[in-house]
C-alpha cells in the first residue's frame, strides 16, 4: 500500500478493506481513527484482546503486523482463523464453496427452530428455503475432512451468507414482524475476502487475563464488552452471547436445547457467566467492578503501548477513568470521535463527565506503559 504522512510527518497507511457480519460491537467505523492515533509508533506485534467480528485484527494483519486475535466466542475464533491463519490464495477454496452451494437442502435442526414461511404468523430469523440449505451445508462441512483453516473458511462463508439473508435488526433475540427484503434472496456462499498472510499470526479463545499472561506485545488494543448503564439490563456479554447464539450453534453444530420465542441456546440465558467487564455493581470501596477489571488488565499487560476504546454509554466517572489510564503508564494521546460529524477531536477533560452532553460518543486512549 502507498503510504502518506500526516501534519506531523507520521506515516499514514490507507485503511484496508475488512469483512464481517452485522455486529453491535463492530469497529468498522473506528478503524481510521485507530490507525490515526497510533501513527508514528514503532510497533510490530499487536494484540486484539476482544476481537469480536475481527475487523481490527483483519486490518492490522493486512497491513503486515504480527497479530494475536483473542475472544471467548466460538464464532469469533472461527472468523479469526479464516482471515488471520490463511496462507493460500483465495481461489484455492472455490472448489469447496462450489461443492457446498450445489447441495440439495433439507429440513434439519436449523430449519426446525429458525426457518419460517411467508404465510406463517410466527417470527423467524430466516426463510425456510435458506435454513434448509444451512442444514445441508453445515452437516456436509463436518463430513468433508477439512483441515482447520479450510473448515474455518467454509464456516465463515456460511455465516456471511446467512447474515446476508436474515430478517433481523442485526441480532438474534428478536425477529422482525414482517420479512425483510433481503430474506427473500437465495442464500449463496462466496469465498470470503481472504488475503495471504505472510506473518505467523495467532488466534486464541481465552479469558483475556490468561492471554496477556507471559506474552509481550508492542501494542495491545482493548475494546472490552462494557456493561450497560441500565441497572435493569443484564450484563452485555450475556447479551452478546444471546445476540449471536445462532452463530455459536452454526460453528459447533451441536443442536442444543433451546428456549423462548427466539429459540436461544440454553447457555445464552441472562444469568449465565457474565464477563467481569460487564459487571455493573460497585465494590466495597464504591468503585465499579468492571472499571477495576480494566485497571487490572492494563497493569498486567506487558505491552509498550495500550490502546483502549471506551464508549460514552459505559460506567465510570471522569476522575476514575483518568486514574485508571495513568495508573500503569502515561496517557499520551486521547481522542473523542463524533460519528455524526465524522470527525475526531481532542479529549475534553474539562467536561463534568465525558458523556455529559448525552451523545453516543466513542473515545480512544493511548497509554505508554511504564517500562521496567
Amino acid at each position: 500500500m502507498t503510504a502518506t504522512t500526516d501534519l506531523f510527518g507520521h506515516k499514514k497507511l490507507p485503511i484496508p478493506d475488512t469483512e464481517g457480519i452485522k455486529y453491535a460491537g463492530s469497529k468498522l467505523k473506528i478503524l481510521p481513527y485507530i490507525f490515526d492515533i497510533i501513527a508514528g509508533l514503532e510497533i510490530e506485534t499487536v494484540l486484539d484482546g476482544f476481537s469480536g467480528s475481527t475487523r481490527v485484527s483483519q486490518a492490522f494483519a493486512k497491513l503486515g503486523y504480527n497479530v494475536v486475535a483473542n475472544d471467548i466466542a466460538e464464532w469469533s475464533e472461527t472468523l479469526a482463523k479464516a482471515y488471520l491463519l490463511n496462507e493460500e490464495k483465495p481461489q484455492k477454496y472455490q472448489a469447496i464453496i462450489d461443492h457446498l452451494n450445489n447441495l440439495q437442502g433439507y429440513e434439519g435442526w436449523f430449519s426446525q427452530h429458525y426457518g419460517g414461511i411467508e404465510s406463517s404468523n410466527e417470527k423467524h430469523p430466516f426463510q425456510l428455503k435458506n435454513t434448509m440449505k444451512l442444514d445441508a451445508i453445515r452437516d456436509e462441512i463436518d463430513r468433508m475432512g477439512l483441515n482447520e483453516v479450510e473448515k474455518s473458511v467454509a464456516l465463515t462463508s456460511l455465516i456471511l451468507a446467512m447474515d446476508a439473508v436474515d430478517s433481523t435488526l442485526g441480532h438474534y433475540v428478536a425477529y422482525l414482524a414482517d420479512w425483510s427484503p433481503r430474506s427473500y434472496n437465495d442464500m449463496k456462499l462466496k469465498v470470503p475476502n481472504l488475503f495471504v498472510n505472510k506473518r505467523k499470526n495467532k488466534v486464541l479463545k481465552n479469558d483475556i487475563f490468561d492471554t496477556v499472561k507471559g506474552q509481550a506485545f508492542d501494542l495491545a488494543y482493548f475494546d472490552p464488552p462494557y456493561g450497560s448503564n441500565n441497572d435493569k439490563m443484564p450484563p452485555s456479554r450475556v447479551r452478546y452471547n444471546s445476540y449471536y447464539h445462532i452463530w455459536k450453534s452454526v460453528i459447533l453444530n451441536d443442536k442444543p436445547k433451546v428456549f423462548g420465542k427466539a429459540q436461544r441456546r440454553e447457555d445464552s440465558r441472562d444469568g449465565v457467566a457474565a464477563s467481569v467487564f460487564e459487571e455493573f455493581r460497585k465494590d466495597d470501596k464504591g468503585n465499579f467492578i468492571a472499571m477495576q477489571a480494566i485497571r487490572r488488565l492494563i497493569k498486567e499487560t506487558n505491552a509498550h503501548y495500550v490502546l483502549l476504546s471506551y464508549s460514552s454509554g459505559g460506567r465510570t466517572t471522569k476522575e476514575e477513568l483518568h486514574s485508571i489510564l495513568n495508573d500503569s503508564g502515561t496517557l499520551i494521546r486521547a481522542k473523542e470521535i463524533d460519528y455524526k460529524k465524522n470527525v475526531m477531536g481532542n479529549m475534553r477533560w474539562t467536561n463534568e463527565w465525558i458523556n455529559s452532553d448525552n451523545k453516543n460518543t466513542e473515545y480512544l486512549f493511548l497509554i505508554e506503559k511504564n517500562r521496567k
